[in-house]
């Protein structure tokens, strides 16, 4: 377990650094663009979210979704720790306390750690991947809790490779579909040809 957890992070680090490296020229860009703007709060939405072991952190990210810039602006936190690439979704502590029945728990006496404090919260994982594969799902804490059970790097690369291969097609679709040409059967007819003949 610790040692699938170090490769984890050794992952984390690697990449997280190197996409960081890749992205923070358009980071800056959409800063830039969204702090002339001047939305309210500012270019970042802050918001409280549950770290490994329970703790809280302040997760701060871009507001736009342009380019998926918002999902990039978070590559600080895997790079500091405090999310990992593949983990389960990050939670506020409201939601946090409302899936893990932590009220409950503490009204029981009860301190037994949740699986999802065991784990870093990511910026993909198996329950994000699935809604967008178009497949029906019931519950995204499931798939959550399931990759919790489950989880090694294999099935972080696979996830990884999955969160970029769906939204690379889908752009990809999208440019062929504008660049066809789209002809009717009057396009290609020589001149003077009538249908009536």
């Amino acid at each position: 377990m610790q040692t699938k957890m170090t490769a984890k992070r050794a992952l984390d680090l690697a990449l997280g650094s190197a996409l960081l490296a890749l992205a923070a020229p358009l980071l800056a860009a959409g800063a830039v663009a969204l702090a002339l703007q001047q939305p309210p709060g500012g270019a970042l939405n802050r918001s409280v979210r549950i770290g490994l072991g329970g703790r809280p952190f302040v997760m701060r990210t871009l507001r736009t979704r342009r380019l998926r810039l918002d999902l990039l602006s978070r590559l600080p936190h895997v790079v500091s720790g405090e999310l990992s690439l593949v983990g389960p979704e990050p939670l506020t502590p409201e939601d946090d306390d409302e899936r893990t029945g932590a009220a409950d728990r503490t009204r029981a006496g009860i301190t037994a750690p949740h699986w999802r404090q065991e784990l870093r919260p990511g910026l993909t994982g198996l329950a994000q991947v699935r809604s967008r594969s178009g497949m029906p799902w019931d519950e995204p804490a499931l798939l959550d809790q399931h990759y919790a059970e489950h989880h090694w790097l294999g099935l972080d690369l696979a996830i990884l490779m999955e969160a970029v291969h769906l939204p690379l097609c889908a752009a990809l679709r999208g440019l062929t579909r504008r660049s066809k040409a789209h002809l009717s059967d009057t396009d290609h007819r020589l001149r003077g040809y009538s249908a009536a003949e």
